[in-house]
């Protein structure tokens, strides 16, 4: 069904999905997805879709609307939310899970990104 709707989409069309039947742009987000706590740059993910970090970067803000390494961060902290919400498992092990190489730097991206650290973020999706 998924690759019925890909295979529909116009030739123009942006977006997640129109970025994910690009050749480039599907690896590096496959890439994303699959390992969301490697250390990525977009040299590294450049690398591994085979363009450069330049076309990397603009083929991902044509179809995407935001660079790669933005697109990263917001992944993470999405990942990491649905965590919070579905596991008990501490900040720091989820900093870690998700690619941060401390639970303050992981604190701070959250904060920055959703409007409050992890721990009471995950305080107000487990109140009634």
């Amino acid at each position: 069904m998924r690759r019925r709707y890909l295979d529909r989409l116009p030739d123009d069309a942006t977006g997640w999905l129109a970025g994910l039947r690009d050749r480039f742009v599907g690896k590096a987000l496959a890439l994303i997805h699959e390992r969301p706590d490697h250390d990525w740059t977009v040299d590294s993910l450049a690398h591994e879709v085979g363009l450069s970090r330049s076309a990397l970067h603009d083929r991902f803000v044509g179809f995407l609307g935001q660079p790669p390494m933005q697109y990263l961060a917001n992944w993470r902290i999405q990942y990491a939310s649905r965590l919070l919400r579905e596991t008990n498992r501490n900040v720091a092990t989820i900093a870690l899970d998700v690619g941060y190489e401390s639970e303050a730097a992981f604190s701070r991206a959250f904060k920055r990104l959703v409007g409050m650290p992890p721990a009471a973020w995950r305080k107000t999706q487990n109140s009634p």
